[in-house]
């Protein structure tokens, strides 16, 4: 499983690349095109696929265990609360849902998002399992374990966690089941009734976390999934709320563009021109110090770039750009987690990072945001010039 997840990840970090050109040129193309015009329907099909792909893709990443995290201390009784309205809806009028928050329970740090992923996959396999009704319990608990307890259990380290469990009264599973239960694309169900990546994406976003799944199950008697997360010693995080706008938000700033996919890069820089921007475009980080040092590219108000590249990364490019010139705001972009500026999927403090693939709302939206921050002090005289001494050539870095 440990070598599926790793060619899963390899297989969805190499698409999302992909993925984000197909979404931005084929958004592009809608933008110019007669609404209600058939090529406007073909365009607007392309998009709706593409975006299908990507949840797709994302799904591998999870199970990979290569997806971007954005984990904060969450108390896991708030998020079943929260989706409580969810779980009627979704469940239906002949499940009953009961949820059994532990008193006292401890904050766990994790992606919000995820794990609420996590909670929904779950409840719709119980519905699934449940074709003539029965009943979904969702319970939590603080649990501890020393170290002679988890010897069933090789990854799961001794310490504080907390528990929650997800119960159904449906069919239960075989012993055969079981045992491949979380594997990527396995599946009881009917082709074409699921593609087999629920609880496998649910594996990976637990394991991502630090946690650990185990399913307990028989035939004729349902099934409990228990998943553990570590505890965290901290105040749950209220989240702020997310603005969408229809509009895309312009400027006039000057934009240095550091790609090495070619298709990615014209789309960004195709759609930074429409909004407003000046955009210098280089396919790799030599190139990028070579524009800045010509005279004639003047001031640069932001750096976007790739994480990986070939010859230079686009954390160390980042670095050299505002030792000289503190000015300049930095925008980084991945789909892949083990890169310069990623520890074990979590973001490093205080970077901006958009993660593939991404639309053109989202670049122009982070975009504006990273551009928009509080500037720190101009120096009075910056260099003029990049020295290009210590660049760390890497021929056969994937791309990212």
């Amino acid at each position: 499983m440990e070598t599926v997840g790793k060619l899963a990840g390899g297989v969805a970090h190499e698409f999302n690349s992909i993925l984000t050109a197909i979404i931005g040129q084929s958004e592009l193309l809608l933008g110019d095109l007669p609404a209600g015009s058939p090529q406007s329907k073909s365009a607007t099909e392309i998009i709706r696929a593409a975006v299908r792909a990507a949840a797709l893709t994302r799904q591998l990443l999870a199970y990979g265990r290569k997806q971007i995290l954005q984990p904060e201390s969450l108390d896991l009784n708030q998020v079943m609360a929260s989706m409580q309205g969810i779980f009627g809806q979704l469940m239906g009028a002949d499940v009953d849902t009961q949820l059994r928050p532990g008193p006292g329970l401890k904050m766990v740090h994790a992606d919000a998002g995820q794990i609420e992923q996590v909670i929904m996959n779950m409840a719709m396999n119980a519905r699934d399992a449940m074709p003539n009704g029965g009943k979904l319990t969702l319970e939590t608990s603080n649990v501890s374990f020393e170290q002679e307890s988890v010897g069933r259990y090789p990854e799961l380290c001794a310490g504080d966690y907390v528990m929650l469990a997800i119960t159904d009264t449906g069919a239960g599973m075989s012993e055969e089941v079981k045992a491949r239960a979380f594997e990527p694309f396995f599946s009881t169900k009917e082709v074409g009734q699921g593609s087999g990546l629920g609880l496998s994406t649910c594996y990976g976003i637990v394991k991502q976390s630090g946690g650990h799944i185990s399913v307990y199950s028989e035939q004729g008697r349902g099934a409990t999934f228990k998943i553990y997360l570590p505890q965290a010693q901290h105040q749950a995080k209220i989240p702020m709320p997310r603005l969408n706008s229809p509009d895309l938000p312009r400027g006039t700033e000057t934009i240095l563009l550091v790609e090495d996919d070619p298709a990615l890069r014209e789309m960004a820089g195709t759609l930074l021109k429409r909004l407003g921007y000046t955009v210098l475009s280089a396919a790799n980080g030599i190139e990028a110090l070579s524009l800045k040092r010509q005279a004639t590219t003047g001031h640069i108000d932001a750096l976007f770039t790739d994480v990986v590249m070939p010859h230079m990364s686009g954390k160390e490019l980042a670095d050299r750009v505002q030792v000289l010139y503190p000015h300049t705001r930095i925008l980084f972009t991945s789909a892949y987690t083990e890169n310069a500026i990623v520890h074990q999927g979590m973001l490093d403090k205080g970077v901006a990072l958009l993660q593939k693939p991404f639309t053109p709302s989202a670049l122009a939206h982070k975009l504006r945001e990273v551009l928009d921050q509080p500037r720190p002090p101009r120096l009075d005289a910056a260099p003029t010039t990049f020295g290009l001494t210590r660049i760390s050539s890497k021929p056969g870095v994937p791309r990212d």
